[in-house]
């Protein structure tokens, strides 16, 4: 059975940077594209960044543009996601998922998910 599981949160003050990586297992890692979602206190989860499953194309939502960078290891079988310049509004628990699929946003496409982490930005 597949499994994700990620690593690297904690908390920050704004304006820290912060690297989030997600271990892949069981099941074909190269074929999956893999996306980051976060889940606010009393908010949706949403779509942060994706990566297709060579790594040539990624996708960003616009509050991360330009400050979140997703990037993938395939012959590690993991993918990470740096975070900079990080905000108060960045603090969620962040969940690594897989796709067996073209990149999506929508999270009902997924098919693996982790169980999150939480990323705290606070001064």
């Amino acid at each position: 059975q597949g499994q994700v599981v990620e690593s690297g949160g904690g908390l920050v003050q704004p304006g820290e940077s912060l690297r989030l990586s997600c271990a892949a297992s069981g099941f074909d890692f190269g074929s999956y594209s893999m996306g980051w979602f976060r889940q606010g206190a009393k908010k949706e989860r949403e779509f942060v960044a994706g990566i297709t499953t060579k790594g040539s194309n990624t996708h960003y939502a616009d509050s991360v543009k330009g400050r979140f960078t997703i990037s993938r290891d395939n012959a590690k079988n993991t993918v990470d996601l740096e975070m900079n310049s990080l905000k108060p509004e960045d603090t969620a628990v962040y969940y690594c998922a897989a796709d067996h699929g073209a990149l999506t946003i929508m999270p009902g496409y997924y098919d693996y998910w982790g169980q999150g982490i939480q990323v705290t930005v606070s001064s």
